[in-house]
Parts: structure tokens; sequence; C-alpha cells
């Protein structure tokens, strides 16, 4: 019987010929079909991963060197593109879009031979956290069904929670890789701003997005990121540098955490210490671990959501009906009565809100009072953590100020959704790499995580010290 721990161990099967890349893809069709009530898929390309697997099984037997994702069952969320494929980011506008190319990590990934399962349901162009405002419906926490996965990413985040494949590509705007990832006991990591092209990646904030990677095993997600990372020439914003390969070092690490985000009103006592016993842990095992003062931890939500809806009202500007997408079929008195009736009909009521939220704030009246002063405090945060990381290698935060609320809990109180983001947020705000990490579980029966940050570019050193938290604290180690 077919069971995955881990890419090396799948590829070292592989090799010794008792398993095949067939195989694998069976299993995995078949699991999705048996977890259909999760709704974590939109679409499943079965016809074509089975006749994919047989030719990468025909090229390993007949001696070709594999690729370094040879085989790796792989989800996409439905924001990525991939060419000749259905791509609707989960909205009623899209929906019936085939895309006309893939998105640059999609490529990235086929060329080291991974195996693409199936896209993956979403919350609506990425907005929200919980996966409740989609129009395919609300996808379900596979550790209770009542629960939410998380979002935006939560078909993501429960593509590999439930075991339906092996890694899976979301995308982190404010935290929708890393919150879900909280929500669902898994491994979720944000890279640096730039890093992974946000080529063939439907825009919600354009200065925010990132894709980001799900997965079980650090090793699996490191090697994901190294394949899909690295300048590309269609996305102008990818800094040169990348991430380079460095040894893992026992030595002391210098840790930082924020008093105010620990003892914050809105972050469960339990998460708090469980978090802070961990930090003490960190300090007996020889790590220097100091709290820092961040006094800016309350403006972080409110400058978020005023520059993301901002952008998310120029970027969502281009979905008229005219072009591509949905076309209102109610009679109508001229371009723009059409533009309302098929914006109206296409969208979603949370699009429809951060639509009317950026436009708002982008008007000529009230433009220096929000836009403008919100990216004063995102200026400000970027040169607050860049002091930080002059000091210490690391910042730990919580993922999320709670465990995965109940189905239905946020849907009518947008406010506390918003805030639920809190400590997310911060690492998109400043362009630098998060990951959330599964260490724990709480006394309600349900996972949650610890976030890490590390400076911009060294998603390396974040790994390993990520590797050594999951490692070393299970094994009770530190």
């Amino acid at each position: 019987m077919f069971s995955f721990s881990s890419i090396a161990q799948y590829h070292s099967e592989l090799a010794e010929g008792n398993i095949t890349c067939l195989q694998a893809a069976e299993h995995y069709l078949k699991k999705i079909e048996a977890t259909r009530q999760l709704n974590a898929f939109v679409e499943v390309y079965a016809e074509e991963i089975l006749s994919r697997a047989r030719g990468l099984d025909e090229k390993r037997i007949a001696g070709q060197p594999p690729g370094r994702l040879h085989g790796v069952i792989i989800a996409l969320k439905d924001v990525i593109a991939y060419k000749d494929h259905h791509l609707t980011a989960a909205s009623n506008i899209l929906r019936g879009f085939t895309s006309l190319y893939s998105a640059t990590a999609v490529e990235r990934l086929i060329a080291e031979e991974a195996l693409i399962i199936g896209s993956c349901n979403c919350d609506e162009f990425a907005m929200g956290s919980t996966n409740e405002n989609s129009t395919y419906g609300s996808v379900l926490n596979a550790i209770d069904k009542t629960r939410v996965p998380g979002g935006s990413s939560g078909g993501s985040a429960v593509a590999v929670q439930a075991g339906l494949c092996m890694v899976s590509l979301g995308s982190d705007t404010g935290g929708s890789v890393r919150q879900p990832a909280d929500y669902c006991g898994i491994i979720g990591l944000k890279p640096t701003y730039g890093q992974v092209s946000r080529y063939g990646l439907i825009a919600y904030a354009s200065s925010f997005d990132q894709i980001g990677i799900f997965g079980t095993t650090i090793p699996d997600v490191s090697l994901a990121f190294e394949v899909i990372s690295g300048p590309d020439d269609f996305d102008s914003t990818m800094v040169q540098q990348t991430s380079k390969s460095q040894p893992l070092t026992k030595s002391p690490y210098r840790i930082a955490y924020f008093p105010e985000a620990l003892d914050h009103s809105s972050l469960d006592p339990e998460i708090g210490n469980s978090i802070r016993g961990l930090l003490e842990k960190l300090g007996n095992a020889g790590h220097q671990v100091s709290p820092v003062s961040f006094d800016l931890i309350d403006y972080v939500v409110p400058a978020y959501y005023v520059l993301t809806t901002a952008e998310a009202s120029s970027n969502l500007s281009r979905f008229d009906g005219v072009r591509y997408g949905h076309r209102s079929k109610e009679p109508v008195n001229g371009l723009d009565d059409f533009y309302k009736a098929s914006r109206s009909e296409g969208f979603g009521w949370e699009v429809k809100r951060r639509i009317m939220l950026g436009t708002f704030v982008l008007s000529a009246g009230y433009f220096d009072a929000y836009f403008t002063r919100a990216q004063k405090v995102r200026n400000l945060l970027t040169n607050r953590i860049n002091l930080i990381f002059k000091e210490f290698d690391f910042i730990i935060l919580p993922t999320s100020p709670s465990t995965a609320v109940k189905i239905g809990a946020s849907t009518g109180d947008p406010i506390a959704m918003y805030l639920a983001d809190i400590y997310t947020v911060m690492a998109n705000l400043t362009g630098i790499p998060a990951i959330s990490l599964p260490l724990f579980w709480h006394n309600n029966g349900l996972p949650f995580g610890l976030q890490v940050m590390a400076r911009p570019l060294n998603e390396v050193s974040l790994q390993h010290f990520a590797d050594l938290l999951i490692h070393e604290y299970k094994t009770n180690q530190i």
C-alpha cells in the first residue's frame, strides 16, 4: 500500500522499484474522490496526471536522470495560472475562464518533473481568512469538519493536511499561507517578496502578494522553494539575489519576541503560554532570547487593509465583462450600466467590500488621510524590523490569535476576520520571509503553530532553524 512521509522517502522508493509514479497518482486520485466533502479541489486533472505519470515511469525505467521533483504530486491554488486549464480565482466573474499561459512557478515545477493534480478552492480573489468566500462553497477542516481551514489558501492547506497531495502552492498577501497552515497543523512558508515570481499569479495587492508553499516536512518545503524561486524576466519586482544553501549550525541563535504580541488581548491565553514556554526552553538551551518592545503592533492591520484594498481596487478593475469573464445578460442603458451589472453579478460580497473600501481610500478627498498615512506606517514598520534584524537572527510570534474557528463564526463580522491577521500581515508589509510551524495542540483538540520571521533573502537559515525547532521541540531536546 502506498504511503508518503517525505519526498526523499518517495524518491528512494521509486529508485528501488517499490512504487511507481502511476501508483502514487492513482493513490491520490482515490483519496481526493473519497474526501469530496472537504471541498478542497475545484478541478482535478485525473486523465492528465495519469498520462504524465506513465511517461515519467517510462523515462525513469529507461535510465534517464530524474528531475528534482520527479513524480511529486502537487496541487495549485485557483489563482495560479496553468496553461489550458481553468483559472477562476474562486469567483463567478471568471467561471469557465481558461488560462492562456502558465505561471513561472508552475513552469519550473513541471521542468523538474512534478505532477500537477488539480486546482484548489480558495477565498474569492484570495480575499478572506476562512475560505468561506468562494463561489464553490466553503472548504472544511479535515481535523474537525465544523471548523474553517483558514484562508485564503484553505483548499491548498487541506489538500496537504488530508494527504491529497504531497506539496501544494498557495498565495500569501497577508497570511494566506501561514494562517491556514496554522489551522490545519502543517507547514506554511511565505518567501521574501520578490523571491518567487508573481508572473501568472492573479493579483490581489501587487506589492504584498507572494506565492507560498505548504508541506509536511521542512526538506519538502525547502526543495519546492529552491525549484520555484529565482529571478524571472517576466516579473520586474524580482530580486536578483537568491537564497543559497549553507550548512545548518547549532551555534546559539539570537531570537527576539514582542511582549506586546504575546500580551495582546486578542491572543488565546493557551497559545500565548505555549509560546512563552518554548521561548523559555530556547533560552535554557543556550540561545539568546530577548523581549523587544514593538509599540506599532496595533497599526499593522489598519495599514495593511488600507493599502491592500487600494491595490485591489486598481487590480480588479480589469474584470469588466468586456474582454473575458462573466458578462451580464441584463438589458442595460450604456457602458457604465453594463459594467455595474457585470461586476455586481460576478463579484461576491467580500470582494465588493474591499473594492469599495479601496476606491474610497484612493479618492481625492481621502487619499492623504488614509493611503498616504498607511504608506508612512509601512515605512516605519520596515525600518523598525530592519533595525531589529541588525541585532537578532529571528523573530518569534504567534501565527494566529486563536485556533480554527467554527464555520460561520466570522461571516457576519468582517472586522473580526480582519483582526485575525494581526500577527501575519507584518511579514507582507515589510517583505520579509516567514514560516508557520505545527508545534502545538490546544486543549480543544485543535492544532496551532508558531511563526518565525527572518531578514529578507534569509530563507535557508529560516528553514534550518525551523527544522531544528520541529525536531528538537518534539523530541524534548529543547
